[in-house]
């Protein structure tokens, strides 16, 4: 593919970007970093678990966005009785009318589409929340000894509640780190409060078309790979996980004392991959340094692990992540990427 090829892409990918937010905003009212790390993750092909409160419209997001997006979609909703069969499907027994005889039939279950909602995952047993390991690390699933393909493009997009304790099973970190971002959606400002009561209580409701076929988005995921992205970028990137580690020489102090443990590689390759996906949706052929700041806490936030001792100051993970951001510094190596996709003229940045 040529670079000119490349730049065309690019626009594409931002219009795209342009078309996919503005769909959104006519049933979604704020959440304008949500939606944003939501449209990051789906083009730098990861998984997102996004946590609140109830009554956020975390599930009305994660079905809005499936709207605009000519993929298939199925939802889970998750609770204590739900089996690994429910999700991943299972053999049963066929007979032929004609002969009699009898076959064993595989019955694809709902993780067998391109987005799979996974409401409320925290309210399953560990059991069954492990059957969605594989196909969220290799996009399959293996039942009666054979491997069968998930569709592609697919995507894991799953909502838990922080706060209601009884009856969840909180997600083991081998399965957390599966997730590339895990977003944080808040409360709405008052301004978008009275939005929402006014969008809600009347009977006119959006209709959302499909911008983006499954074709385009697999285009799309294979251009944020090639964007450049700079030796120091990438130095960059590394010593800000490897500083989240206690037990690695020369983390800054607030480490050792607050953190259990720190995040491991994957962590690095998703924060290069979400900067890079951040880039090229504002037409900027390069990341930058913000980018991968910008990245960090959904990165980041639950791949690091409190103590007891940060836990009882009221220090969360995210307070790390900022004091981070403020500490490691960004040291420039000799060599760098020049090269790439040209600039995309007449792009801003939000």
């Amino acid at each position: 593919m040529t670079p000119q090829d490349d730049v065309q892409a690019a626009e594409r990918l931002k219009a795209a970007y342009d078309s996919i937010h503005a769909e959104l905003s006519k049933v979604i009212v704020g959440q304008e970093a949500v939606v944003d790390q939501l449209i990051v993750a789906l083009f730098a092909r990861g998984h997102v678990i996004l946590t609140g409160v109830p009554g956020l419209a975390k599930t009305l997001m994660i079905s809005s966005l499936a709207k605009t997006l000519s993929l298939g979609f199925n939802r889970i909703q998750f609770t204590p009785d739900l089996m690994p069969t429910d999700i991943t499907g299972t053999e049963i027994i066929q007979e032929d009318r004609n002969s009699g005889a009898r076959t064993l039939e595989f019955l694809e279950g709902p993780v067998f589409t391109n987005i799979l909602l996974a409401d409320e995952i925290n309210r399953t047993p560990p059991r069954t929340q492990a059957a969605l390991l594989e196909a969220m690390q290799d996009r399959q699933v293996t039942t009666g000894g054979k491997r069968r393909e998930l569709p592609d493009p697919f995507f894991v997009l799953a909502t838990q509640n922080p706060i209601d304790q009884e009856g969840t099973y909180p997600l083991p970190e081998a399965q957390l780190d599966r997730f590339m971002f895990n977003v944080v959606v808040d409360y709405p400002d008052r301004d978008e409060e009275v939005e929402i009561l006014r969008r809600t209580t009347q009977t006119e409701t959006a209709e959302l078309p499909a911008v983006m076929s499954g074709e385009e988005i697999l285009a799309m995921q294979a251009l944020v790979r090639r964007v450049p992205i700079a030796d120091d970028m990438l130095a960059y990137a590394a010593e800000l996980v490897r500083s989240t580690r206690p037990d690695q020489q020369g983390v800054p102090g607030f480490v050792r004392d607050h953190l259990k443990w720190g995040a491991g590689p994957r962590a690095g390759q998703y924060l290069v991959l979400g900067a890079k996906a951040r880039a090229v949706i504002r037409g900027r052929s390069h990341v930058s340094m913000d980018d991968i700041q910008r990245v960090a806490r959904p990165v980041l936030r639950h791949r690091i692990l409190t103590n007891y001792s940060a836990q009882a100051e009221g220090i969360r993970p995210d307070d790390i992540i900022d004091r981070l951001l403020e500490t490691v510094p960004l040291h420039p190596t000799a060599a760098s990427n020049d090269g790439g996709l040209p600039e995309v003229v007449g792009s801003s940045d939000r």
